[in-house]
């Protein structure tokens, strides 16, 4: 299932005749790729609210190939309006999420399974908004993150996302791109809230204790595990045409020094890396973050150099130093909430002026 959509060719045909009569000559516009989907109005077919519903926008690595729908890596999200004074979420066996409806705060489900309440008052009648995440499963934590399908008011109905065409930030890295010791995980991370900021589309495509090289002793390395669905072993190849980012954003090498990583190796790694991704996303600005303990920092740059010197000028090397303010870390690793928004904060406008 595509995660964006085009303009009908209905509507578009309106509109052409109504651009001719006023002596206007216009041609369709071109598809974007890299965008999500376009503002379309309540007339729109109305939707059951099942997974294949095409109201409902799957952002991020989602397996849609069956129902229910399963996200994989960290921050995947799906969002969509409903009609009505109530929403409930068709889960499967035990999961925890995160649910906003009409803008409001992120509402933790913890444990929650079969047919879950989101609405125990209700909303006023008319037409809201909906978004929800699921957590990662990743270490210790094997919750069940597919989504079933939306139970709605009798005569409701889903409709279409009222949003402008987006575009797409892709982030990479490990626990702290993951949002780990932060008060809602990806919800709290620097990504996330940087790309809220910039109102564009993002994924964390994060791993709590990744590696950019995969090692014997078992580190997860992402320079391979990136081009697939999810991290675990023996997941699918993702198919990139479901969405191409503007931007991406690297946050690797803190965790590839306690694996035996050496300098040479990691550069190596990282300047192939960077042209994997290039070969994904050819038009995306691709940021390689000096990460914030300062590891293999002459490394990244001088990878960030190889591909200029290959040619590429849309490549970039973003130094950190100072982004974390005192207080700002839960431990010696990874930020708090703090530290995530102080990050955001610095973040936001280096991917702005690039996009």
């Amino acid at each position: 299932m595509p995660v964006f959509a085009h303009l009908s060719r209905p509507l578009w045909t309106v509109l052409a005749v109504a651009a001719f009569l006023a002596g206007i000559l216009t041609a369709p516009p071109a598809a974007v790729a890299s965008s999500f989907t376009v503002a379309r109005p309540d007339v729109t077919a109305a939707g059951d609210g099942s997974p294949s519903d095409p109201n409902i926008t799957y952002v991020g690595r989602w397996n849609t190939s069956s129902a229910p729908y399963a996200s994989h890596w960290t921050g995947a999200y799906l969002r969509t309006r409903f009609s009505g004074t109530t929403v409930k979420l068709k889960q499967r066996n035990a999961v925890e999420f995160w649910a906003a409806i009409d803008g409001k705060e992120f509402v933790s489900y913890k444990n929650v399974k079969g047919t879950v309440d989101l609405t125990p008052t209700k909303l006023a009648a008319g037409n809201h908004t909906l978004v929800v995440s699921y957590r990662q499963v990743a270490g210790s934590y094997t919750g069940d993150s597919v989504f079933g399908g939306l139970v709605l008011d009798s005569g409701a109905s889903t409709l279409a996302p009222q949003t402008s065409s987006k575009k797409v930030v892709e982030f990479i890295g490990d626990s702290i791109t993951a949002g780990t010791t932060s008060s809602k995980l990806a919800l709290t991370a620097y990504g996330w809230l940087a790309a809220e900021k910039l109102g564009v589309e993002h994924t964390q495509i994060a791993q709590g204790g990744a590696c950019l090289v995969e090692t014997a002793d078992g580190c997860e390395g992402l320079s391979e595990r990136f081009t697939h669905l999810g991290a675990a072993d023996g997941s699918p190849p993702w198919d990139f045409s479901r969405y191409q980012a503007n931007a991406v954003v690297i946050n690797l090498g803190t965790n590839d020094v306690g694996h035996g990583v050496h300098t040479p190796e990691f550069q190596a790694a990282y300047t192939a890396f960077l042209g994997t991704v290039r070969a994904k996303y050819p038009n995306a600005a691709i940021f390689a973050l000096q990460t914030f303990r300062g590891r293999f920092v002459p490394q990244t740059q001088a990878a960030v150099q190889a591909r200029a010197d290959a040619g590429d000028r849309n490549v970039f090397f973003v130094n950190t130093d100072g982004w974390i303010p005192d207080g700002g870390l839960t431990d010696s690793v990874h930020p708090n909430d703090l530290g995530h928004r102080a990050i955001a904060d610095r973040l936001a406008p280096v991917i702005a002026a690039k996009i």
